[in-house]
């Protein structure tokens, strides 16, 4: 049995979508400097590196991070590999394959983490996302938890449609997860997003162990 971090780590260098705040890791207190301890302060959007979407973030409905169900957060998912195809993930991809009939968590791993795997710090807005028609077969398929290995669970600049979709249909949305060392299979996933009360999304500690 094995443990995968999944999550990236916040750091000021990690890429953040266009247009969002940048990520502040200031230190404000420094025993070397003579303070009692060492303080850190932390600046960034609630949608930073790994974390979740709220309903509120795209349907304003007030359904927010704190309401979001924990025993949707945790248990059995399946990764899909579908790191070798080209273009966007749709529902033709995703009727091939193969995904368990019982499946109510599906992680995707897409080129997307090879991104992560680098080390690259620049935004990239060719990453790959779940179409419209995508979102539409997930929510038939009554998967409950949809994860991507990109900032956004949709294609860039085409965030609306597929978030709309799955967020009506109450299937929460896990974004920025990396899986560039998980293989396709079954897994225990633990997504515990911090509980920012009122809040359209929340950064998440995610792992997988299987």
């Amino acid at each position: 049995m094995a443990i995968y971090d999944i999550t990236l780590g916040i750091s000021p260098t990690l890429p953040v979508w266009p247009g969002g705040p940048a990520i502040v890791l200031e230190q404000v207190e420094s025993m070397d400097k003579g303070d009692h301890a060492n303080v850190t302060r932390l600046e960034m959007s609630a949608h930073t590196g790994t974390h979740v979407d709220a309903p509120h973030h795209f349907l304003n409905n007030h359904y927010t991070v704190e309401q979001l169900p924990l025993e949707i957060l945790i248990g059995k998912c399946f990764v899909l590999d579908l790191s070798m195809i080209e273009g966007h993930v749709n529902a033709k991809f995703l009727e091939s394959s193969n995904i368990p009939e019982d499946t109510l968590r599906l992680l995707i791993k897409t080129g997307n983490s090879a991104h992560w795997q680098a080390g690259d710090k620049d935004f990239f807005p060719g990453f790959q996302g779940v179409t419209e028609d995508g979102a539409k077969w997930l929510v038939e398929k009554g998967i409950k938890l949809i994860g991507i290995d990109y900032l956004s669970v949709a294609p860039y600049k085409q965030s609306v449609p597929t978030h709309t979709v799955l967020l009506k249909a109450g299937v929460i949305a896990l974004e920025g997860i990396n899986l560039s060392l998980v293989k396709q299979g079954n897994y225990d996933l633990y997504c515990l997003p911090m509980k920012l009360v009122g809040s359209d999304g929340a950064p998440a500690r995610v792992i997988l162990i299987g």
